[in-house]
């Protein structure tokens, strides 16, 4: 008989308010302060759990935390009573079951892997190319605020190892301002450490252009101005200043389009944009060929996307991971309290079968959402 033993009894779902330990300020009118994320657990008929999370920022993206449940639903039909062992053999049936919604499959995807590497009895970073690195350098987020503010933080995170800084840029909706929050901040952590500005889309390409003139002379990255990559493209020329490409790379056509018109120095490889780690293990493959330097991470949540995510790090090339992300340690509540935190700016994936990480089912309560 062909198949593992496994098949999926029931699908649990949760909604986890997770509050930012400081409110935190996009381009656009963008914030994270109190932000839903959705929790789910993929149960078998042998009594194995595979966690899984996505937590969509309102307004950021195509996605909606509220419509993660309604698409396991739809997918029913094609999850239970599946073999969850592979999950890419799944994932391939659910998407020719129900086109895109990937932030929703995005969880969906995380889950079986886990459960993938319960079975096997490895972390999912040797299922998906092998230990490539002990631990990856982090970045911290600063949130847009005054420019005074912002360079303190970068202090405090400096201190505590960190040298990699992105610091978001638009808020105010005054490109001088944005030119203060970069030079304030470069000149805050001194030669070295890597800094870039990042709008989340929210920049026009002048505005953009004028603030990557203005700090031409420091050594800055860009990432991400305009709301498209033929605008970030004429940004980049204009300035000559290195850039990451990251809402807008979320496909394969996307990396190429980024690729070839020369704005992918860099590029955010989120799981819930491209629908998991199965899509996204496979857009990190494409970027080693292409060339790009990659930041593994996700839009937002905790302890289980976080462990998803620093798996696929620790998977790829040391020299081409530009950083990686630590969710969790940015908000509250922690989902699994013992999974791994950052020490002297780096972080290791969580070692043992699978995610590799305990999560407190108990503190989720019960469940809002049953699908069998």
């Amino acid at each position: 008989m062909i198949g593992s033993g496994h098949k999926i009894r029931r699908i649990s779902l949760w909604h986890v308010p997770l509050t930012s330990h400081e409110a935190y300020y996009m381009a656009d009118g963008k914030t994270c302060d109190t932000v839903e994320s959705v929790v789910i657990a993929v149960e078998t008929d042998t009594g194995l759990i595979g966690w899984g999370e996505v937590c969509p920022i309102p307004h950021y993206l195509p996605a909606y935390a509220r419509g993660v449940g309604a698409v396991l639903t739809e997918l029913a039909p094609v999850l239970i009573g599946a073999d969850p062992i592979g999950p890419e053999a799944l994932m391939s049936k659910a998407d020719a079951y129900l086109q895109d919604h990937r932030y929703a499959k995005s969880a969906l995807d995380i889950a079986l892997w886990d459960l993938t590497g319960q079975v096997a009895n490895l972390p999912v970073y040797a299922l998906v190319g092998g230990r490539r690195a002990e631990d990856m350098p982090l970045y911290h987020s600063i949130t847009c605020v005054a420019p005074d503010e912002m360079a303190r933080i970068a202090k405090e995170a400096l201190e505590t190892g960190i040298t990699q800084f992105q610091v978001k840029l638009g808020a105010s909706g005054d490109w001088t301002t944005d030119v203060e929050r970069l030079t304030k901040v470069r000149e805050t952590v001194g030669a070295g450490p890597l800094v870039y500005g990042d709008w989340n889309c929210g920049a026009t390409s002048l505005d953009a252009t004028r603030v990557g003139r203005a700090v031409a002379h420091l050594d800055v990255m860009l990432e991400q101005p305009c709301a498209t990559i033929a605008d970030c493209a004429r940004v980049r020329a204009a300035t000559g200043l290195p850039m990451k490409l990251d809402e807008n790379a979320h496909d394969t056509a996307s990396l190429i389009e980024g690729y070839e018109r020369g704005c992918m120095d860099a590029v955010a490889l989120k799981l819930s944009k491209f629908g998991g780690l199965s899509a996204t293990r496979r857009a990190r493959d494409m970027c080693l060929y292409l060339g790009a330097k990659m930041c593994i991470e996700d839009t937002w949540g905790s302890d289980i996307t976080t462990a998803a995510l620093l798996h696929l790090a620790a998977s790829t090339d040391p020299a081409r991971v530009l950083n990686t992300c630590d969710l969790s340690s940015y908000v509250s509540p922690r989902l699994a309290p013992s999974a791994p935190t950052r020490a002297q700016g780096r972080i290791a994936p969580p070692e043992g079968p699978g995610l590799g990480i305990n999560v407190d089912a108990q503190a989720l309560g019960a469940a809002e959402l049953i699908v069998e």
